[in-house]
């Protein structure tokens, strides 16, 4: 659903690529259409001509699944933790979409908060391993779990952006502000040029009223900072997921696909991609 009349142009090609704007796609609520969001975000921007590294940083490794990465006989994100030295390009792969890598993560993920609890800057550590690739890439998404543990503040750290996912249900509302208060809480001790770059609004059914309201509510609390362009709910995307693809392959003239691709186009109008 678009929920303004004003159109944001189709980007122009770039002539280069790089250093990467890092964005973190942050909710510590569950099944918000976060990681379905990063993957149909990130192959919008590829598919306009972006160069595009999504990193899954959620021990679930949907992502992963979702793209058809090898994150059991790989590299995966969390060897990248764990051996400093390593070099991150043997743990990125390519997908079928054109423009856009994938760096894979697995179960053994969840294992990173222990191990890295008495590291010293344990809260850097993606930093180190991103500021070794992201001249190579537009923009670098990070997918992370729905926590606010030491892989998010993991990702806040090595991020430029964060964007927020969030269904507008009630009990999503919620946890924003506690949310809001982690994103700040980082920007005071670790990252000081960290900035909310907007909530996206997802699982949307403007049939109804609730949702109606949820999404007026947070146009009130956060002023410029929710996409115009809301994500409805469609049947679409379970498929997708069954298929292995984003929305903007599987089923790229859906209502669903060209909604992705008007929040990719605001994304770059922001200011928050090349």
């Amino acid at each position: 659903m678009n929920l303004s009349k004003k159109e944001f142009p189709v980007p122009a090609k770039l002539k280069e690529h790089g250093p990467a704007r890092i964005i973190a796609m942050c909710n510590q609520k569950g099944g918000v259409g976060k990681t379905t969001t990063t993957i149909n975000l990130a192959a919008s921007l590829a598919d306009y001509g972006r160069k595009i590294l999504v990193v899954d940083f959620d021990p679930q490794g949907a992502l992963s699944v979702n793209l058809d990465a090898d994150y059991q006989d790989a590299p995966t994100i969390y060897d990248l933790m764990m051996n400093v030295t390593m070099d991150p390009h043997e743990a990125i792969q390519k997908t079928s979409i054109p423009n856009l890598d994938v760096i894979p993560a697995n179960i053994d993920l969840s294992a990173a908060e222990m191990n890295l609890v008495t590291e010293m800057g344990r809260e850097r550590v993606l930093d180190g391993i991103l500021n070794k690739v992201k001249d190579e890439y537009d923009v670098i998404f990070i997918d992370c779990q729905p926590s606010l543990g030491l892989l998010t503040v993991n990702a806040l750290t090595a991020a430029h952006g964060v964007l927020i996912p969030m269904a507008t249900e009630f009990f999503a509302l919620r946890g924003v502000a506690l949310l809001v208060q982690t994103i700040e809480k980082v920007k005071a001790r670790t990252n000081p040029t960290l900035q909310l770059d907007g909530l996206i609004p997802t699982m949307h059914d403007s049939r109804t009223l609730h949702s109606r309201e949820v999404l007026e509510r947070l146009q009130e609390a956060f002023t410029g900072k929710v996409f115009q362009t809301a994500i409805a709910r469609t049947v679409k995307f379970p498929d997708a997921t069954v298929a292995r693809k984003p929305i903007t392959d599987f089923a790229p003239s859906s209502d669903a696909a060209e909604a992705y691709r008007r929040v990719a186009r605001e994304l770059v109008s922001r200011g928050c991609s090349a």
